[in-house]
Formats: C-alpha cells, structure tokens, sequence
C-alpha cells in the first residue's frame, strides 16, 4: 500500500474532477491517501496529512508554486512529489492536468524517475552572529527592498572572504531549479538541474561590471546589507519569509536534504525548455 499525500490549490478549476478520481481510482491502485487541510470540498471526507515521515510519496495539484510549497512541506523527508499542473507554464510539474488519469497508475507501479534537485537553506544572523529564523528553498531566497525607492548596498562574503558590496535593487542566490524562474529575469543564465551549484543574480545593479556569479554547491554566502532601509526582505520560492534588521545578516548554503521529482519517460530538460520558454516559438506554450 502506498501512502501518498495530497496538496493543492483550490483556486483551480480543474481540481475538483482530479480530486474525484484520485479517490475513485486510489483503492484499486493500492493508494491510501491522506490530505492537508481545507483540500477537500464539502461533504468529501479523508484523512488528514500528519507528519512527512509518514507518507511513500506526495502529489501536488496546481502550479509550480503548489509544488514549491509541498517541498517546503516535507522538509527534507526524502520522498517524491508528483506533480500535476493545473496552471500555465508548470515547468517544475511531471504532467498535465489532461494527463493524469493515464500517469497515475504509472505512478503507483513505480514506473518513473524521480530527479534528485538540491535546495537551499538560509539562516538570519543577528548582529552578533546568533542564527535566528532557518527558511528553505528549492527555487531561490531574494534580499530586497520591498516599498522603498532606493538602492540597497549589500556586503557579499563567500566562505568567509569579502567578495565586494554590491548596489542594486536586490539579490537573488538560487539553486539550478530556480535558475529559470526570478533569476532568469532578473538576467541570470540557466544551469541545467543536475550541475549542482549556487547562483548569485542581482536585481537591477546599478555598476554595469556587476554580473551573475556561479558558485559551487559547498559555498556559503553571508549577505549583509550596508546603509539600507530599516528593514530589509528576504523572500523565499516567492512565498514566505522574514525580514532583516540593520546590523542583521542572512547565511545562505545548500540544505543537506534535496527533493525529489517525479519524471515519467519522455520528458527531459532541455525539451522543457524548448516547449514552456518558447525556443521554437510561443503559439504551443499554452498546449
């Protein structure tokens, strides 16, 4: 018996005629299925999703930003998420929503790879150096500077030499995975998923010799930001966060447990690419 668990986000149309046969066809596929909560609509029943040591796997119903979550969720529990994309662009998903129905019994006979994708962990550092709040990422953490006008002057150390301070409007340090999502915008390259590093992108610099560096994945970077605003963001995948006072510093270096997606054959990343950035043209993106 597999015991898979369920995220999503119900703001998708389409989830409530996936939901309904996921529940239909779990019993005959020997799936027992837990859900998180307020998933379910009303007068559906199921269990609850306890702890992810708990679960064999987890499937997320929505967009990338629905499995960016349910990886945050496990918190290292080296399970794979099955991915199902509800919304446009899905390129961290493992199929379409019009899919589903063939793939889940793939799914549950184990038919699939799962990708090893590594993640990032940051700690706030108090002016003293005490570690503070712990956040991971499987896409990227952004310093920035929410609702103020004005450049940031951020100080970057590397493994405990002073790299230089940057101006800009921000920074984003992120993993392979999120190498084409705000560091691709904000002018980063993209890092095929399985060279493992770190990527330093600014947002906006204002010196044009300022340029996307690569780091390799045993760095640690220390951000500390210089003559800025009395707060400073930190945003994580895009979702949550926390904040920097001044003195404060934020250490960011790879999580010692990567997440697991789930691939079924046929699908490879440069062909992601090709189809969700458009490379042969964007009438098909949508498709």
């Amino acid at each position: 018996m597999m015991r898979l668990g369920v995220v999503g986000h119900r703001g998708y149309t389409e989830i409530g005629g996936i939901l309904e046969l996921l529940v239909r066809e779990a019993p005959k596929l020997g799936i027992e299925l837990s859900f998180e909560d307020g998933l379910l609509a009303d007068g559906q029943t199921g269990a609850v999703i306890g702890r992810p040591n708990e679960l064999d796997a987890l499937i997320s119903l929505g967009g990338d930003g629905t499995l960016l979550r349910a990886a945050r969720f496990l918190d290292g529990a080296p399970i794979p998420i099955f991915g199902v994309n509800l919304g446009r662009l899905g390129f961290l998903t493992s199929c379409r929503a019009k899919d589903f129905a063939k793939m889940l019994p793939k799914f549950a006979k184990g038919q699939f790879a799962a990708d090893t994708r590594m993640m990032l962990e940051a700690t706030s550092l108090s002016a003293a150096g005490v570690p503070n709040a712990r956040l991971r990422a499987l896409n990227d953490v952004v310093l920035h500077k929410g609702g103020f006008a004005r450049m940031l002057r951020l100080q970057l150390s590397v493994d405990g030499r002073r790299i230089g301070v940057l101006a800009a409007d921000g920074i984003v340090i992120c993993t392979p995975t999120g190498s084409t999502a705000y560091s691709l915008s904000a002018g980063g390259p993209i890092v095929e998923p399985t060279v493992e590093s770190i990527l330093l992108t600014p947002i906006s610099p204002h010196t044009l010799a300022v340029r996307p560096i690569l780091l390799p994945p045993s760095a640690v970077i220390t951000v500390q930001p210089e003559d800025s605003p009395a707060e400073v963001l930190v945003t994580v995948d895009g979702q949550v966060g926390t904040s920097l006072a001044a003195g404060e510093a934020l250490s960011i270096r790879q999580s010692p447990n990567p997440v697991r997606i789930v691939r079924f054959s046929g699908t490879e990343f440069f062909g992601r690419l090709q189809h969700k950035l458009g490379w042969g043209g964007l009438a098909e993106r949508d498709e």
